[in-house]
């Protein structure tokens, strides 16, 4: 796993700010896989002959 800082000074857009601040820093987890996906329906499709 690698090793990323949990802030990062960056520009803030902000009415207020407009100026470098920090900024808090999080990594996203992949969402679950819809059943109903057009690859998910081509894959099952064509497993579904095999090791009957």
């Amino acid at each position: 796993m690698m090793n990323v800082p949990k802030t990062k000074n960056t520009y803030c857009k902000n009415k207020e700010c407009r100026k470098h601040t920090l900024h808090k820093v999080t990594q996203y987890k992949k969402g679950k896989d819809s059943l109903a996906a057009q690859g998910k329906r081509h894959y099952d499709r064509k497993q579904s002959g095999v090791g009957v």
